[in-house]
């Protein structure tokens, strides 16, 4: 079943992508890796086909999924055979480009102030048709120096350019990070955060990230929380700061009004005996990606119809089972699911035990 082909789901490798942040500790526990350490590869990259931008390492290839069984890059896995990879309709549309980007991410330290372009901005700056609107689903965290996790979004009333400017200018980390609404978080919180709203993931979230796929980011800290320098060029990617502060949306909502618009309520859109099909992020909230978490207790039936997507295994273990046979799944392992794949099965151990895999997929073609 899981010879490299467009006819089912593809194994995928582990990629963990460099990131100016320490964190993913928690990321070598669920992959099985002893001993499991906090370092610079806080970040596994899921169904990615975009390179890790990271000044100084330029020459580093990181970010590109590797097919588990030949090595192949999952980009060049899709150019070789663009419509049965993505779907006829997607590549009319976006090319060989899958348009979407996972990761799981694990921060055991403040990620940096930051904002991404919006798609107006990223066209005009960087010529790209995407941008990099982004969801946040929290699947975990830990306490980091008796602080619980966090994450940080949205303009507070009455923040003005200027202003932001002037703090940035400063670098008041403080006066920053006063100026943004703290909202603490538990496992099941999402949130969708769109191009141009600042934010940064707080310490101790683990979390699962689907987004435009892209990694253009503007970070407002010259120093990040522990002591890791920020060039210029890393802040404003090669834009400059008067095109970077034009990329932040300075709208200012009370913390009522900024949980309403940025928390996404989970739906529950199939159960039945074997499994619940649980809709994350839907396209009634962004034309950009959709996110499901798949909780199967028996079996559930998988039918790509045309459609590609990403599988992730978060939790339990079981088999994906197909017309050519059946493979072992368990907490880590990810796979690339071809729009023209045949249906198949995930199936939780015969030992009883729920299966978690998260299903992600591409924008609404617009």
């Amino acid at each position: 079943m899981m010879v490299p082909g467009y006819d089912a789901p593809v194994r995928l490798a582990s990629e963990r992508a460099w990131r100016t942040y320490h964190g993913g500790r928690l990321i070598d526990e669920l992959h099985g890796v002893r001993p499991a350490s906090d370092t610079h590869f806080p970040e596994d990259w899921i169904i990615s086909t975009v390179r890790a931008i990271n000044v100084g390492r330029e020459d580093v290839v990181e970010g590109l999924n590797r097919l588990a069984d030949t090595g192949t890059t999952l980009k060049d896995f899709i150019a070789a055979n663009p419509s049965a990879a993505l779907g006829p309709a997607h590549v009319a549309r976006w090319g060989e480009s899958p348009g979407v980007l996972v990761k799981l991410i694990d921060a055991a330290e403040r990620l940096g102030v930051q904002c991404h372009p919006d798609k107006d901005k990223a066209r005009a700056f960087f010529d790209s048709p995407f941008g990099k609107t982004e969801c946040w689903h929290v699947v975990g965290g830990r306490e980091i120096d008796g602080e619980k996790p966090c994450v940080y979004m949205g303009f507070k009333p009455g923040v003005t350019e200027a202003a932001w400017r002037d703090v940035f200018d400063r670098q008041d980390i403080p006066a920053m990070l006063g100026m943004l609404h703290r909202l603490e978080v538990h496992p099941g919180d999402t949130f969708l955060i769109e191009g141009g709203t600042p934010h940064a993931i707080g310490a101790g979230c683990l979390l699962i990230e689907i987004q435009e796929p892209t990694d253009y980011t503007f970070r407002t800290e010259r120093i990040t929380p522990q002591g890791f320098a920020i060039s210029e060029r890393a802040c404003h990617y090669g834009i400059g700061f008067e095109k970077m502060f034009s990329c932040f949306h300075y709208e200012g909502y009370d913390e009522m009004e900024t949980r309403r618009l940025r928390m996404v309520p989970p739906r529950v859109v199939a159960s039945d005996a074997g499994s619940t099909r649980t809709e994350i992020v839907g396209y009634s909230g962004t034309a950009c990606f959709a996110l499901e978490r798949l909780d199967v207790a028996g079996t559930c039936r998988i039918a790509p119809d045309g459609v590609f997507s990403g599988l992730y295994v978060l939790s339990g273990r079981g088999r994906l089972e197909g017309a050519d046979g059946s493979v072992p799944i368990k907490p880590g392992d990810q796979f690339f699911v071809p729009a023209s794949s045949e249906e198949f099965v995930i199936a939780s151990g015969e030992f009883g035990g729920n299966l978690s895999v998260f299903c992600a997929r591409p924008g609404v073609l617009q």
